[in-house]
């Protein structure tokens, strides 16, 4: 837009010229392309529609529309091939939904989202969506307040291979989740968050036809949440449990789940079963749980990942008595909201019975020298560690850590007494460290970081004393204490900027460096093209 024609001309120039360059430089040659070039032939109508949307798989939302208004063919394939779809969820789309989804016919995943300011579609349109979209598993609701029990019930009816459902800030109730699991039978995932149907006096909800197959529930933000107890006692294949910021008292819940899980754990060990059915993984936050909670959910014995984060009344008695009975444990996430009730006690409890334990991360826990080392020298298998807002972890207490856990690669130290005297005790040990990060370490300055760089050249640094830029891998964002967990469980994948780029002045053709290579990286061109150009491999690694 907006070109004048002597631009026009010169890119028509550079474009003769780099195709001259390559003509003599013996890339392309001029017995393979007499006199294509010259003519508009349609190169892409030779990559298979499978090959193309392989390619677009790889673009973003934005991207992938535009790509779709190229040619009838690309927008057939696009049609076709996207499995995954997001819509502002508002009452004006409902006339739209019959020709968007017989364009989309293959579409398995599907959110629906609307701000507080619209209104949002409504019972019929959400019948509509379930006739057209017969194979459709995965379903997110977010602010549909429109949508009735109603609605569901009848939604569920036409969506019995839905295998997810996440709902959120919605209005309808126990009835509409209750068709949901008598009906979607394949039901694995069962995500509510702030439902306003899920009120003091509510009805049960559960089990239901989906409790043999449900292996996931997360209750958010909800008045009474001890109105999903019957469906999370009765989910037979539960592996996981989350209760995040639900009101009430939940130690009787607990209680329940631990006795059943006691009677599960009894028959397998009776009958000498290949396989369990008990829980997994449990995760409670900001919820009126006390010890008598934590010592029934020790009666699952099979958990592996565990996460007690601001219940106040736990305290080291709780913890103790899951250190005992989960010897499985391999991730532990405390938060003690610096209320002094676990401590020393319950970590040296977890250090002598969970000797797996992969990953701690201790939030508002005031650690000191005796429970660390005893966890350094017990838990051999430790790779990721972190210290956050403890008053008495110092550089003594740092300096055992880097003496004896040989395995550690990551480590994360946020609001500790800690000094120069540490970074140069994690800078000579922990000999398998690949990233650490220190934040609000007031004690710590510029200097230990950059010898830290000095003498540990592969490792990731992120400090706020000084940004350091450790390579092509380093990263400066400074999370949050609660994005440690997120950090922990995040795949590590190389950064596209490198040093060079971080550094350089002119930041378009650093961005423009990132891109290729991304590209470069995910040999997308190389794919595509890999008929046109076998004879030529050193030009498509170039590529």
């Amino acid at each position: 837009m907006g070109q004048s024609p002597s631009a026009a001309l010169d890119r028509e120039n550079s474009l003769s010229d780099r195709f001259s360059f390559l003509s003599s430089s013996g890339f392309i040659s001029s017995e393979e392309f007499p006199d294509e070039i010259a003519t508009n032939r349609d190169y892409t109508s030779e990559i298979p529609d499978e090959c193309l949307a392989y390619v677009f798989q790889f673009l973003g939302p934005g991207d992938r529309n535009r790509c779709s208004l190229v040619c009838k063919r690309w927008l057939c394939v696009d049609g076709w091939s996207r499995h995954r779809l997001s819509l502002n969820a508002q009452s004006e789309i409902d006339v739209s939904l019959p020709s968007l989804f017989t364009r989309f016919d293959s579409v398995t995943k599907l959110a629906l989202r609307c701000s507080r300011k619209s209104i949002s579609l409504t019972d019929d349109a959400l019948v509509t969506i379930s006739i057209y979209c017969k194979n459709l598993t995965r379903l997110k609701l977010r602010g549909c307040r429109e949508i009735t029990d109603e609605g569901m019930s009848a939604f569920a009816e036409n969506s019995k291979n839905l295998r997810k459902l996440s709902c959120g800030s919605c209005m309808f109730g126990a009835k509409a989740l209750n068709a949901v699991l008598d009906y979607c039978k394949n039901l694995e995932e069962l995500s509510v968050k702030r439902l306003r149907g899920i009120h003091d006096g509510a009805d049960p909800i559960g089990p239901g036809a989906a409790a043999s197959t449900l292996k996931m529930i997360c209750l958010k933000e909800l008045v009474n949440g001890q109105s999903f107890e019957p469906l999370v006692i009765g989910s037979k294949s539960l592996k996981t449990l989350k209760i995040i910021h639900c009101l009430g008292d939940w130690d009787r819940v607990l209680q329940l789940i631990g006795n059943r899980n006691g009677k599960e754990n009894l028959n397998f060990n009776n009958n000498n079963n290949s396989s369990s059915n008990s829980l997994m993984e449990i995760h409670l936050e900001r919820l009126q749980v006390s010890d008598i909670g934590l010592s029934a959910i020790s009666k699952c014995t099979k958990i592996e990942n565990l996460h007690i984060l601001k219940t106040p009344e736990c305290s080291n008695y709780g913890l103790v008595c899951v250190a005992e009975q989960c010897k499985l444990l391999r991730k532990l996430h405390v938060d003690g909201w610096r209320t002094n009730r676990i401590g020393d006690e319950g970590l040296v409890a977890l250090a002598k019975h969970c000797p797996n334990l992969q990953e701690l991360v201790l939030i508002g826990v005031n650690a000191t020298h005796l429970s660390l080392a005893a966890i350094a020298c017990n838990c051999s298998k430790l790779e990721r560690l972190a210290l956050c807002g403890s008053g008495t972890i110092g550089d003594a207490e740092i300096a055992c850590i880097a003496a004896k856990c040989m395995a550690l690669k990551k480590l994360c130290i946020k609001g500790c007494p800690i000094s120069d005297v540490a970074i140069e005790a994690l800078g000579c040990g922990c000999p398998s460290l690949m990233k650490i990060k220190v934040r609000k370490c007031k004690g710590v300055s510029s200097q230990a970081g950059e010898w830290l760089r000095e003498q540990r050249a592969s490792m990731v640094i992120n400090m706020d004393a000084c940004e350091i830029d450790g390579g092509s891998k380093a990263s400066v964002s400074d999370g949050g204490v609660h994005d440690i967990g997120v950090e922990f469980h995040q795949q590590e994948v190389g950064q596209v900027i490198g040093a060079d780029a971080s550094t350089s002045s002119n930041g378009s053709l650093a961005l423009l460096r990132s891109k290729l290579g991304l590209f470069a990286g995910r040999n997308l061109v190389a794919f595509t093209f890999r008929r046109w150009s076998n004879n030529d491999d050193s030009f498509n690694s170039n590529l």
